[in-house]
């Protein structure tokens, strides 16, 4: 029997719903069991009930058929999917979600351990939680929902919202003032290439830029929130591709809408001056009367920004309704027959002749093709008017392109239309006097106005006022009916002037509250319930009120197409590097993008910005850089996946696989060190030394064990590689953080001798500290450390093992630090709390505020004080070694003048040598000179010196003395022996004093007891560490830092005590000692 079987994934309950996602036909239907007893609670309700009515609404809920697959569990902590109760969630849009995202809340999908771990019964319990993590952006506000007033976001169409806009934009001053004088200029022809050009342009930035359409799911942080925050293209770009390209974006994109506020409002002002002048009542003169109604105009815009901008959208429509109107006015007034008064003017309506004469460009005054088209070029600027209030469209993906490019199309077919119609219907100068007329019989001077009748040869030796060239008012007296083109022109100017001081305003106030510029934060305060930016409101008004006191449009526009050029040139710059880097993140939704198209728009802006003004564009372009090298020098601590991030990677894997073709070759070693340190911050002076002969030259890896239960030291092990890893780039520490997860010590270090490195990137030397505590530790830990020394040798590693007579691990210390910072974070918050009780009367919310404050001043002062160093105040210094966290720093500071003594007792490939060596190029230690120490026979001393002085010159190595000591096998002295004796003394079997039964049973208890055999067989070698420490004592004891050859253990013969004696026997009283034992392979060679 055939049953229907649905699932509900929109909210409604399973059971009854009539439609659902998915639809599954059951043909065999499988057998029903009977469920077992559900427990009911104290109400007598069930769990799963109860759950189902927790969770009815979640789009969730438990099948109320009473019927259960054969493997559903029925822990009332699980929800239904796909109609069986499973921990695992179908994808869901809330899951991707960021914290800060304004469309909806994030919830946390099951965890790997919820799903992987031992069932609990509280899985999923809050299904709803707020993600407390805002992934690198945005705080974290895990109290904020989704308003439940739906009709407070407003969200527009691709018609209204971009469409009306751009076109609103595009239609600005330059259509009704500026474009008669350019088609003078140019000629009707080069008006169409400038058209042209200008399109092609604008395609290319809209193409190449699409991305930041849709880029919130391209490579934005918020990969599916289509909703994202103010800052228009500022905030898509940066978020997008990082605050490298969006800090400069920003800045430049912002100040270029501020300069657009000045070119609008003085064309606007032009038009009220140009009425004055006609009714002869101008206030001083044109230039001044500009820069006064100019002023006041954007005060009033700046009022009514400041003030509030609700009607602003709704005033869109009525706008473009009126250009429109005007508009089609022009095109009406262009067939209305012309009286004398216009054509005195210069107005013949349609005429082939006017047309001809009209159709070549006629430069004037200096100007050119391109002065001409940096002129024009502004019109061009509104394309991005729809992308800069991405966040308030329904659907940004379909809307930007659709309206943008539809937009680019109406407007230039608008702009070609408008210029062949002036083109073909009025003359380039006029004088406007009625009486310049001339008769049939007169012989006429070859001009189209004088074959239709009129003479304006006088224009030739004086200013005359009409025409083409001299007339910006020019659509106004071709046009039906005049008011409705001056309508136009206002409507056009100061919505686009008032377009242009929210959107700067706001731009910037997204690039200061993302603090790239420090200095710039100060900016970025809201104000209000909508975070007015009134302090941007004003550093732009400002700078508009700079501009306009300019009072020439021509001046200013080309202001503007540099900075806009440049915006764009970076725009269309980042998409192409984005897709040049290949991350998977980066996805554009526009099926048209290419990124080679990004380039050509790169390409045009470029080449356009040099040909309209190469010196301008030299300081554009050198802006852009300085704000670009500023922006990577200070590296703000952001993380919004830039395009340059993705790029390193890729450069750094390609490196990386390359480097595997090249083969090894001994020139070319350096040592690339796994470092024992724990956490970084433990043995700071094994880091720093490691790091003396490893920073800016070859690989170091700082690396930790975590021992324990392996679920907590898997957390603990994740949520330390991050921070860790920040620490070590905080702190200029250049090295890298790799943390494992072992049941003990020795097993998490054989992970990470076999598995570090990357090709040939990988380690080849162990540096570890010296166990100060073996006499004290357990004999397993002892076991464990010797048992690291063995495996580094049998995986063919170096080893360098570092002693101070203070110790290395400072961990206790920090911890003493993290309990008085913590303290006085305590006695700071109190402090805050009574000052505000005692001021305002009574404890509360207030106080409670002031505790907050309290604790974070006192949390970011203390973190602070304790990165500038380790030191606290005399009052504690009882409750630590000073002299321990004074070594610890040793080998940050300069060593100054002294010697590096090496003992270069054993040939082990030259390891012992080398690293002194590159110990000496570095700034800290060239003050060092290296004294070399060698075994050899007493007969034989100059000899031997002689060959070492000609080894050491073959290998180019520079030492200020060579000594050979004879005596190295020599018995050491009776007292020397004694204190080794009497070091051993607690870890000897003495079986030799026992009978052989109870010696077997102690060394079956004991097996890591040194036995009378083995210190007998090894006595010679014994002999030897204990006597190279009287000769150290003897020679070294003023060195800066002792090198010497480390002795080496055979398996199963030594044992871990005895050889933990030799090397405790020969770095004893002595300056910091470096054990040093290489491979047993050359990394030195004098063949070129």
């Amino acid at each position: 029997m055939d049953r229907e079987f649905s699932s509900s994934f929109g909210g409604e309950a399973a059971a009854g719903a009539s439609c659902s996602r998915f639809h599954v036909r059951l043909v065999d239907e499988p057998p029903e069991y009977e469920p077992p007893p559900l427990a009911a609670g104290e109400d007598g309700v069930s769990h799963i009930q109860r759950f189902e009515f927790g969770f009815q609404n979640r789009g969730d809920s438990l099948r109320a058929d009473g019927l259960y697959h054969p493997c559903d569990t029925l822990s009332s902590s699980y929800l239904k999917t796909f109609g069986h109760n499973t921990a695992d969630r179908v994808p869901r849009i809330d899951f991707y979600r960021n914290t800060g995202s304004l469309s909806g809340v994030k919830i946390n999908r099951p965890s790997l351990a919820d799903l992987h771990e031992e069932l609990k019964g509280d899985i999923l319990s809050i299904p709803g939680t707020v993600d407390g993590v805002a992934n690198g952006d945005g705080a974290v506000d895990a109290g904020r929902k989704p308003s439940a007033n739906k009709d407070e976001l407003v969200r527009f169409g691709w018609i209204k919202g971009v469409l009306v806009r751009c076109m609103l934009n595009i239609w600005g001053v330059m259509l009704f003032i500026r474009l008669s004088w350019i088609v003078g200029q140019a000629g009707i022809e080069f008006k169409k290439i400038l058209m042209n050009i200008s399109t092609i342009n604008a395609a290319a930035i809209t193409f190449g830029g699409m991305p930041f359409g849709p880029s919130c799911t391209a490579k934005a942080r918020y990969p599916l929130d289509l909703h994202p925050r103010s800052g228009g293209a500022y905030y898509l770009i940066s978020r997008s591709l990082g605050p490298e390209f969006g800090g400069s974006i920003g800045l430049i994109f912002s100040f270029a809408n501020a300069v657009a506020v000045a070119m609008y409002v003085v064309g606007f002002a032009e038009t009220v001056v140009d009425i004055l002048k006609e009714n002869n009542v101008l206030m001083v003169d044109p230039i001044s009367d500009i820069r006064i109604v100019g002023c006041i105009t954007v005060v009033v815009l700046l009022g009514i920004t400041v003030a509030g901008m609700e009607w602003e959208t709704k005033a869109q429509v009525v706008l473009l309704i009126i250009l429109l109107i005007g508009i089609a006015n022009f095109f009406v007034g262009t067939v209305i027959p012309s009286t004398i008064e216009k054509r005195s003017k210069g107005f013949f309506n349609y005429q082939a002749q006017v047309f001809v004469e009209n159709f070549g460009p006629s430069f004037r005054d200096g100007e050119s093709f391109f002065s001409v088209f940096a002129i024009f070029f502004p019109a061009a600027t509104g394309i991005l008017a729809g992308a800069n209030i991405s966040g308030d469209l329904k659907d940004p993906q379909a809307a930007i392109p659709k309206g943008t490019m539809l937009a680019i199309f109406i407007t230039a077919l608008t702009y070609i239309a408008v210029a062949i119609c002036i083109g073909a219907t009025v003359v380039r100068d006029a004088t406007g006097s009625v009486n310049d007329t001339i008769s049939a019989l007169i012989s006429c001077n070859g001009s189209a106005a004088c074959t239709l009748g009129y003479d304006f040869s006088g224009c030739n030796t004086q200013m005359c006022s009409f025409g083409l060239m001299n007339n910006f008012q020019v659509m106004s007296m071709v046009s039906g009916f005049g008011p409705l083109i001056t309508a136009g022109i206002f409507s056009a100017t100061l919505s686009s002037a008032l377009a242009s001081l929210v959107s700067a305003p706001k731009i910037f106030q997204a690039l200061c509250k993302d603090n790239i510029y420090k200095g710039l934060y100060f900016f970025g305060k809201g104000y209000g319930k909508n975070s007015e930016p009134i302090r941007s409101y004003i550093l732009t008004f400002f700078i508009a009120v700079a501009f306009i006191l300019i009072a020439e449009l021509n001046t200013i526009a080309p202001v503007i197409s540099n900075f806009f050029l440049a915006s764009y040139a970076l725009i269309n710059f980042s998409c192409f590097h984005a897709s040049y880097s290949k991350s998977p993140g980066w996805r554009p939704a526009f099926k048209f993008y290419n990124m080679w198209v990004s380039l050509l728009g790169t390409v045009l802006c470029c080449a356009v910005m040099f040909v309209i003004n190469w010196w301008a564009a030299v300081i554009t372009v050198a802006v852009v850089l300085s704000l670009n090298i500023y922006v990577i020098y200070n590296k703000p601590e952001v993380n919004w996946g830039s395009s340059a991030q993705a790029m390193s990677y890729v450069t750094a894997l390609q490196d990386a696989l390359s480097l595997t073709g090249v083969n090894d070759h001994i020139k070319n070693f350096r040592p690339q060190c796994i470092v024992l340190t724990g956490s970084p911050k433990s043995r700071p002076a094994l880091l720093d030394l490691t790091l003396s002969f490893t920073k800016n030259f070859s690989l170091c890896i700082c690396s930790q064990v975590f021992m324990g239960p392996r679920k907590q030291t898997v957390n603990d092990m994740n949520l330390s590689m991050d921070n860790y890893q920040q620490w070590l780039s905080r702190n200029k520490k250049k090295a890298f953080y790799a943390a494992v997860a072992g049941d003990n010590l020795r097993d998490g270090v054989k992970c990470l001798l076999q598995a570090s490195g990357l090709g040939r990137m990988k380690p080849n030397t162990l540096v570890i500290g010296y166990k100060r505590d073996w006499r004290t530790a357990n004999p397993q830990d002892v076991e464990n450390y010797v048992g690291i020394l063995h495996d580094a040798f049998d995986f063919e590693y170096g080893l360098i093992i570092l002693r101070i007579s203070q110790g290395l691990d400072i961990s206790r210390i920090l911890q003493i630090q993290e309990e008085l910072q913590r303290k006085e974070e305590e006695k700071i918050a109190l402090e805050a709390v009574k000052k505000d009780e005692q001021e305002h009367g009574k404890p509360g919310i207030r106080s409670l505020k002031f505790l907050n404050k309290a604790v974070k001043y006192s949390s970011n002062t203390l973190a602070v004080n304790a990165q500038k160093d380790f030191k606290i105040s005399a009052g504690h210094a009882s409750d630590f070694n000073q002299r321990l966290l004074e070594a610890s720093t040793r080998f940050q500071m300069n060593q100054g003048k002294g010697t590096i003594d090496v003992w270069w007792l054993f040939d082990d490939g030259g390891l012992t040598i080398l690293i002194p060596y590159l110990l000496t190029i570095r700034k800290k230690w060239c003050g060092c000179k290296l004294r070399i120490f060698i075994g050899g026979k007493l007969d034989s001393i100059n000899e031997e010196k002689r060959a070492m002085a000609a080894l050491l010159g073959k290998f180019r190595i520079q030492c200020a003395d060579i000594k050979v000591v004879g005596d190295v096998n020599m018995k050491p002295s009776k007292e020397s022996w004694k204190r080794f004796e009497e070091l051993i003394e607690p870890y000897q079997l003495h079986e030799g004093s026992k009978d052989p039964a109870t010696a077997e049973i102690l060394l079956k208890q004991h097996p890591w007891k040194i036995t009378d055999a083995e210190l007998e067989r090894f006595k010679d070698k014994t002999y030897r560490q204990v006597k190279l420490n009287e000769l150290l004592q003897e020679n070294s004891r003023s060195a800066n830092i002792i090198v010497v050859s480390l002795p080496i253990a055979r398996k199963e013969a030594v044992s871990s005590y005895l050889y933990m004696a030799w090397l405790e026997i020969l770095s004893r009283n002595l300056p910091p000692v470096i054990m040093i034992r290489g491979n047993q392979k050359n990394v030195l060679t004098f063949y070129s």
